[in-house]
């Protein structure tokens, strides 16, 4: 992170305990929908470009996101020294996130992609530590390290399905976008974007992310291209409505209450259902190496997570 990123002081927050419910209850819900996101977002690769796919999708966020701070009674409006923080979400989470991830999964299975985004507590952590001055443990690191060996033979088996070239693009692309989403969330942890009106912050961000996304695909891809399967808007509608607008306020709260690194654990419960998902509907093979480097990596991201919290 650069600019307005050196800035970032240390949040001084009392931080929640995971079992109370302001806590587990919205890390459940989150877990539960973002779960099955990624299989509705493999329905989205068809006729129409990535580009264009996440446009409409955040362009009905925005929507969505406008009619539910109107329903709170709450104004679009932010400090003119939340700008930096407003342009660090839109361009980290709301379109370089997503346009990894929509390409990732163009190449590798949706489950393995969401078992990535397990590993947004590795950035998550050291983005902490830097900018955040929150530490890190020798439990955490070893805890990292086991949850990476479970990842890779995870991707000794993908590469046998799908090629060598094919998956290594994926991985690359799904690494980009753990990274980009971790910028996000540390930044959305800052002292900076505390002292912002929290829904008017997240509408801002999603709103200018949606604006850049549609010069992006305007650009890359030309004029819209639309999906006429009724799987499509639905789809789209889902990950709008529910895995953006109902998901993202319930995310960054949970950031904000219990921190980011340990709000990562959401990482260890969405692959979970994402792997169940993809068995049943992408056909997705378990072996003894996938099934030893599941348990693997999600034993290391326990011991990881509850070292860092």
């Amino acid at each position: 992170m650069t600019g307005p990123a050196h800035t970032i002081k240390p949040a001084k927050r009392e931080r929640l305990p995971f079992t109370d419910p302001r806590a587990f209850i919205p890390f459940a819900l989150v877990a539960l929908i973002w779960g099955s996101t990624w299989l509705v977002i493999k329905d989205q690769i068809s006729v129409v470009p990535p580009s264009w796919t996440i446009t409409y999708r955040f362009t009905i966020a925005s929507l969505a996101m406008l009619g539910l701070l109107a329903v709170r009674g709450e104004k679009l409006r932010i400090s003119r020294a939340g700008l930096p923080v407003v342009l660090i979400v839109a361009g980290t989470q709301f379109v370089m996130n997503f346009h990894f991830v929509y390409r990732a999964e163009l190449t590798i299975t949706s489950g393995i992609v969401a078992l990535f985004f397990a590993l947004i507590m590795i950035p998550n952590s050291i983005l902490a530590w830097v900018f955040l001055r929150e530490g890190v443990s020798r439990g955490f690191v070893a805890g990292s390290a086991v949850a990476i060996a479970g990842v890779s033979l995870l991707l000794v088996h993908e590469f046998r399905m799908v090629g060598t070239g094919g998956a290594l693009a994926g991985v690359v692309l799904a690494v980009l976008a753990t990274v980009s989403a971790s910028v996000a969330n540390v930044t959305q942890a800052s002292e900076r974007a505390h002292a912002e009106p929290f829904m008017p912050l997240l509408a801002f961000s999603m709103m200018t992310g949606t604006a850049i996304n549609a010069v992006l695909a305007l650009a890359l891809d030309g004029p819209p291209v639309w999906d006429p399967r009724p799987a499509y808007g639905l789809g789209l509608a889902y990950l709008g409505i529910v895995g953006s607008v109902i998901t993202f306020p319930l995310y960054f709260t949970l950031i904000r209450n219990m921190g980011a690194g340990r709000a990562a654990y959401i990482g260890v419960a969405t692959p979970i259902l994402a792997m169940l998902l993809s068995t049943l509907f992408e056909g997705y093979v378990w072996t003894m190496l996938t099934v030893a480097g599941s348990l693997l990596a999600l034993v290391g991201l326990a011991v990881a997570l509850k070292a860092r919290s």
